[in-house]
């Protein structure tokens, strides 16, 4: 397939990539309409949902489509969220989030169990499993005494807050006999799927340096800036807040932009995650071995406590880079296709989830001047990455086989936004060590591994 120089044969790898991406094709989850037509309602999985905002309404959709998916119990701290009532929403949460107030006004059976507090959903017994999607800090809880009642999760991610959480949600999953999916959509992904087995076997030769980004022009005036407020009408704020320390209430928290509070998540948790899975899974690395994150001069005058501006750099046992880059005091395309960037010694990879572009290096100083491989480009894949997601993981509650990304998986994705949050907080390059999942130096970035939770609240 290559000659002496490493050039790629175009027929060859055309030839290749299509049995790729056939078979791939092939073995993904099946669509609404064929489970329609050879399921009956006794294979249904019974269903309930935690937190059923934004993103947890996008589940609720993706689950429905399939007649073998029930929806039983609905669970959120916010009233109008779970009377499913866009009209009861507060005006201002209405005018600050817009369209990220999902619409709601579904119609489900009137047999459908309404809850605000998640404990009680749990105790549900005809439940199989549930799907959690409340905010970054509550995943483990939710998760770990899930599994504890003896259901199987779907949880979104970013799978944790902190590294000492991920381990612990593995532990109880392993000790329960759990089916525990997490929401790193591209691992079903044909196109992703496809780049793994192309990437690895060296197409583009041997990677130095991936890169993704996080662009979004946010100034000047970001999230805004908020007074201490009392909670809007049906808000369970102490429930909302959980195990992180009593804090009042303010407009621009809660919901939803809670993203940009460390307390809660942070735009590397949301965004960088997904990158940084989908990163390693192509280059078939496990953990950074170090990690600097650097923050950029803040320029947006909001009340935020992340950075507006922020590179994080792993590096990488083989050697390579990878570098996440949030830019949100400015606008504009990063790469000329795709989301992310890797860049091989013969040719640099463009990618998302809609297909990608093989672009040919040339060669430089005291090389010979020619292409090292064609030009290939493969582009238009439509697919429903969440919805295949969500069906992998309703096949994998039935025939109890590992999902796309279980729990281990997620955690080690997440530990990159975790590991980047850390050096911006103790503000120096860290060391990793995988296996002991600890920092080796500086030693005192140990304290951020894990934080103590407000009574009540206890993991596991």
């Amino acid at each position: 397939m290559t000659d002496e120089r490493g050039k790629l044969n175009r027929r060859e790898f055309l030839k290749r990539s299509a049995g790729v991406g056939a078979a791939l094709v092939l073995g993904t989850a099946a669509t609404a309409a064929s489970y329609r037509r050879i399921l009956g309602a006794n294979d249904r999985v019974r269903l309930g949902f935690i937190g059923v905002g934004n993103r947890g309404t996008q589940l609720l959709q993706a689950f429905s489509q399939f007649p073998d998916a029930e929806v039983v119990a609905l669970c959120d701290v916010y009233q109008p969220y779970l009377d499913r009532d866009r009209g009861k929403v507060d005006p201002r949460i209405l005018d600050a989030l817009g369209n990220l107030v999902p619409k709601m006004g579904e119609a489900f059976p009137a047999g459908v169990q309404r809850y605000k507090d998640f404990r009680k959903l749990l105790e549900q017994k005809d439940l199989d499993a549930v799907v959690i999607a409340t905010p970054d800090h509550w995943h483990a809880l939710q998760t770990v005494m899930a599994c504890e009642a003896g259901k199987d999760v779907y949880v979104e991610k970013p799978l944790t807050l902190t590294v000492v959480e991920g381990r612990k949600m593995i532990e109880a999953a392993r000790r329960h006999n759990r089916i525990v999916q997490v929401g790193l959509q591209r691992r079903s992904s044909v196109v992703y799927q496809e780049l793994v087995e192309l990437v690895r076997s060296g197409v583009i030769g041997k990677v130095s340096v991936a890169r993704a980004y996080r662009i979004n022009n946010m100034w000047p005036t970001g999230i805004g800036k908020e007074k201490p407020a009392n909670p809007p009408e049906g808000l369970d704020w102490d429930l909302w807040l959980g195990p992180r320390p009593y804090r009042p209430y303010q407009y621009n928290i809660a919901p939803y932009k809670f993203r940009w509070w460390k307390d809660y998540s942070s735009q590397l948790a949301n965004w960088g995650v997904h990158y940084c899975d989908a990163i390693r899974w192509m280059l078939g690395e496990e953990a950074p071995v170090a990690i600097t994150a650097i923050p950029g001069k803040r320029l947006i005058d909001d009340d935020r406590t992340i950075p507006d501006t922020l590179e994080v750099i792993y590096e990488m046992p083989s050697g390579a880079l990878v570098i996440f880059g949030q830019y949100e005091a400015s606008g504009g395309r990063p790469f000329p296709y795709g989301e992310i960037e890797l860049r091989g010694t013969l040719g640099t990879l463009y990618c998302d989830q809609s297909g990608y572009r093989i672009v040919p290096s040339p060669d430089g100083q005291f090389q010979h001047a020619e292409p090292r491989l064609q030009a290939m480009e493969k582009l238009g894949i439509e697919q429903d990455t969440t919805a295949d997601h969500v069906r992998n993981f309703l096949d994998c509650v039935k025939t109890r086989q590992k999902p796309r990304c279980d729990l281990e998986t997620g955690h080690r994705s997440t530990l990159f936004a975790l590991l980047g949050n850390i050096s911006l907080e103790v503000g120096s390059r860290i060391e990793w060590d995988a296996q002991k999942e600890e920092v080796i130096r500086p030693k005192r970035a140990n304290r951020l591994l894990h934080y103590k939770y407000r009574s009540p609240w206890k993991l596991g």
